[in-house]
């Protein structure tokens, strides 16, 4: 009888919510290429199914995901931070995931640029096409170091939670956490409110996540059926050189690093963790995973949640490695393009600017488009090579917001292991 239930459960993990997304990924992904390109454009195609029903869903899904980011990170990050307890171990986990995060950016950019100029995505490029499409690009002016310290540390905590301001908001959150765990019993009350709510916002996720399936299948047709796949042909090059970059990062740098620092088999770890991956794909935002990665990490990976919920939340705010990525190679392509030629003083500039513009970049999508202006302008590069890139960006924004949470989940498990919050028996056991 007990053998009978193991497998029952066994059965059901096996179309569990993970499995769903996936399939609903691939559907989604071969429903958008038959719009695209089986059926005639028309009224119906068009403005019914493609801008009304797909775009609807999919967005109305993101906006739901969106809904959840600030309560859930404050709330995470309160218990994360309240959970750790001792003020010192809280500083030891800060700081040593705060430098693995840097560390791996730093490394994204370089590896992005070699990539870059190895493929040589700009040569060859005909300059008019990009000049006409640059009408619709967002600049951004570069802050100075001290400006940039300075906005971290927020004015108006409230303000900063209303409006979103992810690093603002992280900072609150850890003070109110070391502050609560420190006070003990005497704040025992607003200690089980932050501890309650923050079960009111997993189990919101939980039902939100629930619909997953249905918005992801929108999200990949609608984007299927409006770029198909003749748009990637002119930037075929470029595409090569970002995907190649991202590959070496995800599997070959995250990978060694966790073999190195942990010991774990790498080829178990990603697969445990591709679903995660193939959702981030999906809705291209990392702010959406975080539940997904905490909840992976803890079942499949043995990673304590007293870390992951600390860790996890911080990584989808400043660790952009999957967005440094694309901005290194397409500085190499617009400088290439442009005729322009950078030093290497300019590619050591190139990475410092990425790194810091990867700190406090919101995990949404297309967001690296804007940021990428605030690199270009550091090294001089006409922000009208943006134009071009814009129209295959989707892609890109979904594969390395995949890159993005497992650079996440990679530090997650090496700083859990540092702090002997792994449990390995979990990592080799569970399937």
């Amino acid at each position: 009888m007990k053998n009978k239930n193991v497998k029952d459960e066994k059965k059901e993990k096996k179309i569990g919510l993970t499995t769903k997304i996936f399939i609903a990924l691939l559907l989604g992904a071969v429903f958008g290429i038959v719009l695209c390109y089986l059926i005639p454009d028309s009224k119906v195609k068009n403005d019914i199914i493609v801008e009304g029903i797909l775009y609807v869903i999919g967005q109305g899904f993101i906006r739901l995901m969106k809904m959840l980011v600030v309560p859930l990170v404050f709330c995470s990050l309160v218990c994360g931070s309240m959970a750790i307890g001792d003020t010192k171990k809280l500083g030891t986990v800060g700081v040593r995931t705060l430098v693995f995060y840097l560390a791996t950016t730093a490394l994204a950019v370089t590896v992005a640029l070699s990539v870059g100029n190895l493929i040589n995505p700009g040569i060859g490029l005909d300059m008019s096409a990009i000049k006409t499409s640059a009408s619709t690009v967002e600049t951004m002016e570069a802050t100075s170091l001290t400006d940039t310290i300075l906005n971290i540390i927020p004015d108006n905590p409230i303000n900063s939670l209303a409006s979103g301001t992810m690093l603002q908001v992280i900072v609150f959150a850890l003070i109110i956490g070391v502050i609560l765990a420190k006070m003990g019993e005497r704040a025992e009350t607003v200690a089980n409110f932050f501890s309650q709510f923050n079960d009111i916002m997993m189990e919101m996720t939980m039902m939100i996540m629930s619909l997953a399936p249905i918005g992801v299948f929108c999200l990949i047709s609608r984007t299927f059926a409006t770029i198909g796949f003749s748009a990637f042909v002119p930037l075929a090059k470029y595409m090569i050189a970002v995907l190649l970059a991202l590959a070496i990062q995800c599997l070959g740098v995250y990978q060694i690093l966790l073999k190195i620092f942990t010991g774990l088999n790498p080829i178990r770890f990603i697969k445990k963790f591709f679903p995660v991956m193939a959702f981030a794909f999906s809705t291209a935002t990392s702010n959406a995973t975080i539940p997904l990665s905490i909840e992976t990490l803890s079942k499949k990976v043995g990673v304590s949640k007293k870390i992951s919920s600390f860790t996890i939340p911080l990584g989808a705010t400043i660790n952009m490695d999957g967005t440094s990525i694309m901005q290194g190679v397409a500085v190499v392509f617009a400088a290439q393009a442009f005729g322009i030629h950078l030093s290497m003083a300019d590619y050591i500039t190139v990475i410092g600017t990425a790194t810091l513009a990867s700190v406090g970049t919101a995990g949404v999508p297309s967001v690296g488009l804007v940021t990428l202006t605030m690199v270009f302008n550091s090294v001089g590069l006409p922000v009208e090579a943006i134009g071009l890139i814009m129209g295959i960006d989707r892609i890109l924004d979904m594969t390395r917001t995949a890159v993005n949470i497992t650079g996440d989940a990679v530090c997650t498990t090496i700083v859990a292991h540092q702090n002997k919050a792994l449990d390995k028996k979990v990592f080799y056991e569970t399937e």
